[in-house]
């Protein structure tokens, strides 16, 4: 067990150093070995706590397959830069992954739970991108800041995120790809002391990750 924890804190500082290094997603791929897997991946989920990077984390292909789901995720990650220039687009799990942001206020007007007028083109474009790049899982997360009670921010940050899929749905995008969840106060990425850092958690999350088509494709050679 010991090893198994030392091995998962010498593979997330890896992936620290990658990503701090401006690695491509194509070189953060081959970043976990294909016999390392479920083991480091469970121990760097431990570390990494309750967040949306642990959604995914622990299930890095690695190796050369790995290195293919990278370039396909450094793809499309170019192509959500572009038309959905308001949200903010991370690379996770050894580039693996893609993380999009979208600031709570871009989405909902306060205290609504209702996608805004202003908010359909940019989920329109993006869901364009999400049909275009069909071999894919995509989670939707909410999350608010700690303003209020916490039963109420619960259930609104599950309703921002039944919004989102509901939009992305109506837009074309299959059901059977995605999920949705409310994290409410409880995963914030900033201090809630602050307005700024308020701001900061109010957001909703959207996981892109490679579904079984695309990492068998991988795993074959094979994925384009």
């Amino acid at each position: 067990m010991k090893n198994v924890k030392l091995l998962a804190v010498v593979v997330l500082c890896m992936a620290v150093l990658l990503s701090g290094c401006g690695a491509s997603n194509t070189v953060k791929g081959t970043g976990i070995g294909v016999g390392a897997g479920g083991a480091v991946g469970a121990g760097i989920g431990a570390i990494a706590g309750n967040t949306a990077l642990g959604a995914v984390i622990g299930a890095a292909v690695g190796g050369t397959a790995g290195a293919l789901i990278g370039k396909k995720m450094d793809k499309q990650k170019k192509e959500l830069e572009t038309v959905v220039p308001d949200a903010t687009i991370e690379t996770v799990n050894e580039g693996e992954a893609l993380k999009v942001t979208f600031d709570s206020g871009i989405l909902f007007a306060t205290n609504s739970s209702t996608v805004s007028e202003a908010s359909k083109s940019a989920l329109r474009n993006f869901a364009t991108s999400l049909k275009g790049n069909p071999d894919t899982y995509v989670k939707i997360i909410g999350h608010t800041d700690n303003t209020g009670r916490v039963d109420y921010n619960q259930t609104l940050s599950e309703k921002r995120a039944q919004s989102v899929y509901g939009y992305l749905m109506n837009q074309g995008v299959t059901s059977d790809r995605m999920t949705f969840e409310g994290k409410g106060i409880h995963d914030p990425v900033a201090t809630n002391s602050t307005e700024q850092g308020r701001a900061l958690n109010r957001r909703v999350e959207i996981m892109i990750m490679a579904n079984e088509k695309m990492i068998h494709e991988a795993r074959q050679g094979t994925l384009n």
